[in-house]
């Protein structure tokens, strides 16, 4: 398991198109709804004639959350949706790292903000375990 000081993820053991559809299925049980997706190989190719492995961005949201965190911070948007990244990691392996809301959201300094940033963060740690069986 790997993180950064603005991500968490973990690496699985399944392609890349299964792995896909596992992580949309784990972010519904958590509540969240996938808004946008961006197929990044597919952007790169067209756009720029770039060859690039297989990465989807997905952005994630709990209209709950949302909600509550509009009503306390009207301008948060800027900062929705949490984006989830999967990426071919090779040998059939599959890379998911996801956006820390705790950490994006800790930029705005509310005190209103931080209890709905941490249960976005609990949420979206049991969607990523639940692809591999276990935590990060």
């Amino acid at each position: 398991m790997r993180s950064t000081n603005y991500s968490f993820g973990t690496t699985v053991s399944h392609p890349y198109a299964e792995t896909v559809t596992r992580v949309k299925d784990a972010l519904k049980q958590e509540g969240f709804g996938v808004l946008t997706e961006i197929d990044m190989q597919a952007t790169l190719k067209e756009k720029l004639g770039e060859d690039f492995e297989p990465y989807l961005i997905l952005g994630a949201c709990n209209p709950q959350l949302a909600n509550r965190a509009l009503q306390a911070e009207h301008e948060i948007g800027v900062l929705l949706p949490c984006n989830v990244v999967i990426h071919a990691h090779g040998d059939g392996q599959t890379r998911v790292s996801i956006m820390d809301p705790v950490a994006a959201l800790g930029i705005v300094g509310s005190d209103a903000i931080q209890p709905i940033a941490k249960e976005a963060r609990e949420r979206l740690d049991r969607a990523l375990a639940s692809l591999s069986g276990e935590g990060h």
